[in-house]
């Protein structure tokens, strides 16, 4: 236990530089892009959120499949763990899109296909932590969400190549296999962008494992009362067991 409690201490410390190590690439050391100017700056963020909340529908339909598999809950926790995770940087992606386009695009949101598979994304994982929260516990619970997970899986390619299938006011690619010479970013704006990628998935693969850690928890108190309930009541003796003194007085 003193091992795992060093080594999250220790990539909290990794993921806290990389933090301070970006915010001063974005804001004190990447110059500023000469079309958009300071509300480029926007992409450091954007990019990074949206990276990670596809990975993380990524990590709960991998996890779903194991537990449909093995049915072994520790990957529903880490299933669980992944989607409350993602959840906030699917929220940070919308919102970051959001406060860019609009100095850019000159409106808040357009119903282009890339935008709106983006808030389909989203709205998976609200569904899914509404169906983990009020559908009744157990293992149909379990087997449900699982399925869930795997088929909200199938929106990130569906992103990734929206801009291509349907391009509109949304840029095209410009990281990944789909990326041009034309639309790919290099030199100090790749490099910040990179190591922005990076501190996020840092700070992703932190707070997922915090969470995961703190599900397991939950799971063995529920286990504690469930057996704690299931014990036969104490019937009454006619003698104390503390003093040995019989009921009544001597």
């Amino acid at each position: 236990m003193t091992a795992l409690r060093n080594i999250r201490l220790v990539w909290l410390g990794l993921t806290a530089g990389l933090m301070a190590l970006t915010l001063w690439m974005i804001f004190l050391w990447v110059p500023t892009e000469i079309n958009q100017g300071n509300i480029q700056r926007s992409l450091y963020f954007h990019v990074p959120v949206a990276w990670t909340a596809m990975i993380a529908i990524l990590l709960i339909a991998v996890a779903s499949v194991a537990y449909l598999k093995t049915r072994d809950e520790k990957w529903d926790r880490l299933a669980v763990a992944g989607a409350e995770t993602g959840i906030i940087f699917a929220a940070l992606m919308l919102i970051t899109g959001m406060v860019w386009a609009k100095p850019v695009w000159g409106v808040w949101w357009t119903g282009e296909a890339k935008l709106t598979t983006t808030l389909i994304l989203f709205f998976i994982y609200v569904a899914y932590l509404m169906f983990r929260a009020y559908f009744p516990p157990g293992e149909q619970r379990r087997r449900l969400a699982a399925i869930i997970g795997v088929m909200g899986a199938v929106d990130t390619p569906i992103i990734y190549y929206g801009a291509q299938l349907w391009e509109r006011a949304h840029p095209a690619a410009v990281v990944g296999p789909l990326s041009e010479s034309d639309s790919s970013v290099d030199g100090p704006i790749g490099l910040t962008l990179m190591v922005a990628t990076l501190t996020f998935s840092a700070l992703f693969v932190y707070v997922a494992s915090e969470r995961y850690r703190l599900r397991k928890q939950e799971d063995e108190v529920t286990a504690l009362r469930r057996t704690i309930s299931l014990l036969p009541p104490r019937s009454a003796s006619s003698t104390d067991v503390t003093s040995g003194v019989p009921v009544g007085g001597a």
